[in-house]
């Protein structure tokens, strides 16, 4: 459970746009918006490595945060961010503040435990939700929802509803329809037919293919007057 909080600091910012954006982060800060507590929302920047490292915690993207703002410490999460599609590097974040005595809905990883009964017959596991959506006092979301596999039989299926809910924690997403993962029968690759080297019966090679040396069919003697083919007249 979420026991443990990162306090992150940050500060406001006056000036908004692409402009004013573009200067904070060569200075190594990143522009975001918190939402929520008093105001509607409020600009700040944040240091990029200290992001970092309040995001890389167990809980990653999901953890706790405690927002330092000028002296003032709110609790938040991380509603979400954007990178660069050239460096990589969070380009923008989005906090929402929340109360700890109230229930939030997140997103919570899924990971897989176990070794599938079909795995060992030759069959594939496939995971097929990597993330479901959870309901629980901000302090009491899980890190992580373990999904046993083990009882996983060829074509066998593991279902949202089959998995063992922690207590205080409410699975958002269709218990029945949300498939977490699957073993299957491994798909077959067939082998492309053999080239035929030799020349296919009927076909008539062209003169310039034929191999050297090879005799011609002789030709057939003419006919002489009478009809006689080969006569010598005496």
């Amino acid at each position: 459970m979420a026991t443990k909080r990162v306090k992150l600091e940050v500060r406001p910012r006056g000036e908004r746009g692409s402009a004013a954006a573009r200067r904070l982060r060569k200075e190594g800060l990143v522009p975001g918006v918190v939402y929520g507590g008093t105001d509607d929302s409020a600009a700040i920047a944040v240091h990029e490595r200290e992001l970092r490292r309040a995001l890389t915690t167990d809980h990653g993207l999901h953890a706790i945060l405690d927002l330092a703002v000028d002296g003032q410490t709110r609790p938040a999460i991380l509603k979400e961010y954007q990178r660069d599609p050239l460096t990589g590097r969070v380009s923008h974040v989005d906090f929402v503040v929340v109360r700890l005595d109230r229930p939030i809905q997140t997103q919570v990883g899924v990971e897989l435990t176990g070794d599938p009964i079909g795995v060992r017959e030759g069959g594939v596991l496939t995971q097929v939700a990597r993330e479901i959506t959870v309901e629980a006092l901000p302090m009491e979301v899980p890190e992580r929802i373990e999904a046993d596999v083990s009882e996983l039989a060829i074509g066998d299926s593991l279902r949202l509803g089959d998995l063992a809910r922690p207590e205080g924690v409410t699975f958002v997403d269709d218990l029945e329809e949300t498939v977490i993962a699957t073993v299957t029968v491994p798909t077959r690759v067939e082998e492309p037919e053999e080239v035929l080297e030799e020349e296919e019966e009927g076909v008539e090679v062209p003169p310039e293919q034929r191999a050297e040396g090879a005799a011609e069919a002789p030709a057939e003697p003419e006919a002489d007057a009478a009809g006689a083919p080969g006569t010598v007249e005496g």
